[in-house]
């Protein structure tokens, strides 16, 4: 399986934040915000990612991430130059899907919580196993906002709605999705909205169309958090600072990630850690050192 990351979009309602640069590159507490989405895709043991952004950001993420190699990784680059839609990421990325599985992330959601590694290694394996789509459902306060997912009585899902004036439920999806080879195709083949975009939940509902689309529900323990605004990006620097604090272990690092994996080694941890002068650094350092 590979993984796109989109991290494109004007940011407009963080103005002047991002007049001049990516909200996906503004920093969460101790790190930018991009290394979270990627963490989560490195948590499914995916090695091979693609980052979508904009002609004006994307000279951005190349100077942070390069080829990848420093995390045992791929990472490639491609250009959205307008908003055509969440769904258009398959299009821009179909040379580097080439005919695999695919879990897009969108740049600004940030995930936490108990077994999540778990979760999405389930989500990936049924896809790898029995092939259509796996998303998310969240419960929230007011899903107005986001994609719904509609149940029956019995738990069945019905259908999921774009940004409802009435909600038919609490259960938003998040930005995170996993979908078998014919995610390419399928997003082709859907005529973009009113708004002019190729809409992520009409790809979700083709494949509920056809029985191959599950969701799986986050439960109380899991966190998602909402960097939209500035309250938000704010809650979520002092979350990740509350609980990085509190259990001395850092929320997606991207470098101790790779190490866990097989990916990197401990040498290369050491080289890492000496570049930065920071409590990053120690802690790259104290990871290298006692998990080595």
């Amino acid at each position: 399986m590979k993984g796109i990351i989109l991290a494109g979009g004007s940011g407009t309602r963080l103005y002047p934040i991002t007049r001049a640069v990516s909200k996906q590159i503004l920093p969460l507490y101790d790190k930018p915000m991009v290394y979270y989405p990627l963490s989560v895709l490195m948590l499914c043991g995916i090695r091979e990612v693609l980052i979508i952004s904009t002609p004006r950001d994307i000279e951005l993420f190349k100077e942070l991430f390069a080829d990848g190699s420093f995390l045992g990784m791929t990472i490639e680059y491609a250009v959205q130059d307008k908003p055509r839609g969440l769904a258009d990421a398959f299009i821009v990325g179909e040379k580097f899907i080439s005919g695999e599985d695919v879990a897009l992330i969108l740049g600004d959601n940030v995930f936490y919580g108990q077994s999540f590694t778990s979760t999405l290694k389930k989500a990936s394996g049924k896809i790898a196993a029995d092939r259509g789509a796996v998303i998310f459902g969240y419960y929230v306060k007011d899903p107005t906002a986001y994609g719904v997912v509609e149940f029956s009585k019995d738990g069945k899902v019905l259908g999921i709605e774009e940004k409802p004036a009435c909600p038919k439920s609490n259960y938003a999806v998040p930005g995170l999705y996993f979908y078998d080879s014919s995610v390419v195709q399928r997003a082709k083949d859907i005529k973009p909205s009113a708004r002019g975009e190729i809409e992520i939940t009409d790809l979700n509902n083709g494949y509920l169309k056809d029985g191959n689309l599950s969701v799986e529900l986050l439960g109380r323990g899991m966190a998602w958090l909402d960097t939209g605004t500035y309250d938000g990006l704010l809650e979520a620097s002092n979350f990740i600072a509350t609980i990085q604090k509190r259990q001395g272990m850092y929320v997606s690092c991207i470098e101790e990630i790779a190490f866990a994996n097989g990916w990197i080694s401990k040498d290369d941890m050491l080289r890492m850690a000496a570049s930065y002068k920071t409590s990053y650094g120690d802690y790259l350092r104290y990871i290298a050192e006692v998990r080595g």
